[in-house]
């Protein structure tokens, strides 16, 4: 057993000044970005293992200090409310007092996600662009058919943009100009009369008889009982349950709300059109009560064919569709 002798305590009271001879100390300032102090900041100071980690809070004017410090590396860590943190590295040489520069803190930045989502006019626009460049065999248009099965409702000003783009498309003046020319050749509503003149009258009687159609069936009626004005495409399951589907979409349309019910517009429309365009021929060639309940019903049945033609049909000679 080794005894502690008076030479071995004479030794150690040599050796331990030595040690703290060459212990050494840290000095800095710690600031923010125009160069004024930081209210209760934290400086922790890291000696890679060789010792305890130490902390201080530095003074009013920003200064901190750290005695007694090992020699070797160092990381000094910055923390302040609103700040980011900030680390810095160094050495501490033997018996050394190290005067860093000042090290300056900058404010912290807010990270916040933002998510922007478009409002229901917003995506309705956009589905239309879309709808506004399908046209049958790249010629008639064919803007009331939606292949989206959850497209946004539209509101009355898109429903009326979708009205007046079909309306006044090239088209419809080149298919009522030929409809005009039937009835000239057939002296249909002899009223008019012959001649250019006449041509003129049916002409303009048969475009006025298509817009306010067009009018009626696609934006008054609608946005009266705020109902969908398109053929919403189902394009799946069986034949016989799509051709169910496309003449029941005559008696039933989406509303506004994207649920099913009783196509009121629809139905009010086939009637309400056929008066109102009555008084655009002659008196004598006006139809009767009987004849416009008899064309109105004979409608519905046309629009069943049209719901099949575009179920079936139309969807392959479309261009631009989705």
């Amino acid at each position: 057993m080794r005894l502690f002798t008076p030479s071995r305590f004479l030794s150690l009271l040599a050796v331990a000044p030595l040690a703290f001879s060459q212990q050494g100390t840290i000095i800095g300032t710690v600031v923010d970005t125009s160069g004024a102090s930081v209210a209760q900041a934290q400086v922790k100071l890291s000696l890679d293992s060789r010792g305890p980690e130490q902390e201080t809070q530095p003074a009013d004017g920003g200064g901190f200090s750290f005695s007694n410090v090992a020699p070797g590396p160092f990381h000094l860590t910055f923390t302040a409310q609103g700040f980011a943190v900030k680390t810095i590295a160094g050495e501490l040489h033997a018996g050394e007092t190290l005067n860093l520069p000042q090290t300056a803190l900058a404010i912290d930045t807010l990270n916040t996600a933002v998510t922007v989502t478009q409002s229901q006019v917003e995506i309705a626009e956009a589905q239309i662009k879309v709808e506004e460049k399908q046209r049958i065999a790249g010629a008639v248009p064919n803007f009331f058919v939606t292949y989206d099965h959850d497209a946004a409702p539209l509101n009355a000003k898109q429903k009326l943009e979708l009205t007046g783009k079909t309306w006044l498309d090239p088209s419809a003046f080149v298919i009522n100009g030929a409809i005009a020319g039937v009835w000239q050749a057939q002296n249909t509503h002899k009223g008019f009369g012959q001649g250019a003149q006449g041509y003129a009258k049916r002409y303009g009687a048969s475009f006025a008889d298509y817009g306010t159609s067009l009018l009626l069936e696609k934006v008054v009626m609608p946005t009266i009982f705020k109902q969908d004005p398109r053929y919403f495409y189902e394009g799946i399951g069986t034949k016989r349950s799509r051709v169910f589907y496309a003449i029941s979409r005559t008696f039933v349309c989406r509303g506004d709300n994207k649920k099913d019910q009783f196509c009121y517009s629809s139905f009010i429309n086939r009637f309400g059109t056929g008066l109102v365009t009555n008084y655009y021929y002659p008196a004598a060639d006006r139809d009767k009560a009987g004849v416009i309940l008899r064309n109105s019903t004979m409608g519905i049945g046309f629009d069943a064919l049209g719901n099949l033609f575009q179920e079936f049909v139309a969807r392959r000679i479309t261009r631009k569709r989705p």
